[in-house]
């Protein structure tokens, strides 16, 4: 099916596309990577009068540390955060993000703010997100604005930005030495929306115990849900089988999924259970520490 018919305008520059914005408000679109809204657009599920594509805004495909955050630009694709060789080092959970988005024709083409402006629920970044603690960055004709990520994802396919705004970066605080993370999901093919999917970060004391803690799950909700009883009970915790067992099990009964051709909804919240344990384990083990009995 092809598109309903639409303006398209291409702008070099954020101004020119707050420009565009304030001229046709709630009829226009943000075109970034372009791999969530497309589809939408020949299903005829999304019909934009005026595409407003930021293909030609260069500036803001940057990713670069700063003020203890990694700052990543709009326009800044998938498979950078994949592929460079400080986040690999340094943001492991982004790493196992960016490596199981879609498939490597859609990381190459896809944007990391794009897809959590879309807002999927079954989508990668909102999850990772969550567990980061990412805050998004929000420019208007009135000057920018900084939204944390729970305030930012309200609902599926919905955000908080408000008309004439556009996302122009997302932000995620800077891992010390003693923080780790892990994304697991589990998908029926390369390239499918996730089964069930789990982002997990964590940080240890000294004496081993956590002192943060991140969990979030995906395709699990109307929106990515954080796990706030998880996170709350790992706060303190020597990571032992016990402590992940019983984490993992509040990761199930938070979870809220709907049953497709993908599985029945107690499988999914099973494998909510599952993948948070894995997350737990994975991370435990990027910070040298095994878990014990």
């Amino acid at each position: 099916m092809f598109p309903a018919a639409f303006d398209y305008i291409r702008a070099h520059s954020a101004e020119e596309a707050l420009a565009a914005l304030a001229q046709h408000g709630a009829e226009a679109r943000i075109l970034a990577g372009g791999q969530s809204l497309i589809p939408a657009m020949r299903l005829r599920l999304a019909r934009p009068a005026v595409l407003v594509d930021l293909g030609g805004v260069k500036d803001l495909g940057y990713l670069h540390e700063e003020g203890g955050e990694l700052r990543v630009g709009a326009m800044t694709r998938d498979v950078t955060l994949e592929r460079n060789a400080n986040v690999r080092a340094r943001y492991s959970l982004l790493t196992d993000t960016g490596a199981v988005v879609a498939d490597p024709v859609v990381r190459c083409l896809g944007t990391v703010v794009g897809s959590l402006c879309h807002s999927d629920p079954s989508g990668d970044w909102g999850a990772a997100a969550l567990a980061a603690r990412a805050v998004m960055v929000a420019r208007s004709a009135s000057g920018e604005r900084l939204i944390p990520i729970d305030e930012f994802l309200v609902d599926s396919f919905q955000t908080s930005l408000e008309e004439g705004e556009l996302a122009v970066e997302v932000r995620f605080p800077t891992p010390d030495g003693r923080t780790h993370g892990s994304y697991q999901k589990i998908e029926r093919k390369v390239g499918d929306y996730a089964t069930a999917a789990a982002a997990v970060q964590i940080t240890l004391g000294e004496d081993g115990r956590v002192t943060h803690a991140g969990v979030a799950l995906t395709a699990a909700g109307p929106r990515p849900v954080r796990v706030d009883a998880a996170e709350k009970l790992l706060l303190g915790q020597l990571l032992t089988e016990d402590v992940i067992r019983a984490a993992s099990e509040e990761a199930r009964a938070v979870s809220d999924p709907f049953a497709d051709t993908r599985g029945s909804v107690e499988y999914k919240k099973d494998m909510a259970r599952v993948l948070v344990a894995r997350g737990l384990r994975a991370s435990a083990a990027r910070l040298g520490t095994g878990v014990t009995a």
